[in-house]
């Protein structure tokens, strides 16, 4: 079964068993969409909390899960990503992509340059960057916008970008 990180649990609020929580959707709130968290803890066990409650809050959320009452119970869950199966997901749009399902593909330049492999993905102020990891750990920050990635070909393990191999 394919789990697919949606955010993070923060800090308690309050003492009634809420959480701070860290969305990795857009909108934030569609992590509320989904009722059933997998929680992976630290220890790597992961566990099933239903969503009893949650609301955005600032720039992030604040949720109740069914089962945590109290300031400690939700202190003992800080830290757990949230997942949910990738199957649960809805298909993405046209020239739409998961950034899951791009972690790991081959990158090349127009140029035909090899840039290593995508890593991760990073929020920056001015959007997404697709950061990728050559061999020998030199990485490309490569803004993830449809002007910069030119083309995904999920059969083929491959992304295209418009990005050069060396900075100027």
């Amino acid at each position: 079964m394919a789990w697919i990180e949606l955010g993070r649990l923060g800090a308690p609020y309050g003492t009634k068993g809420w959480l701070h929580v860290d969305s990795y959707t857009d909108p934030p709130d569609g992590l509320l969409k989904y009722r059933e968290w997998a929680l992976r803890l630290a220890s790597g066990e992961r566990v099933t909390r239903r969503v009893a409650a949650g609301r955005g809050h600032g720039r992030g959320l604040v949720a109740q899960l069914e089962g945590v009452a109290s300031r400690e119970g939700a202190a003992s869950l800080t830290g757990a990503i949230v997942e949910v199966e990738r199957a649960s997901l809805p298909p993405a749009g046209e020239r739409e992509y998961y950034c899951a399902d791009l972690v790991g593909l081959a990158v090349r330049n127009l140029e035909g340059a090899a840039l290593g492999t995508v890593s991760h993905f990073v929020d920056a102020p001015a959007g997404a960057v697709m950061v990728t990891r050559e061999p020998g750990g030199r990485e490309h920050w490569v803004l993830a916008s449809p002007r910069h990635l030119r083309s995904v070909d999920l059969a083929h393990g491959l992304v295209v970008v418009d990005w050069p191999a060396e900075l100027p």
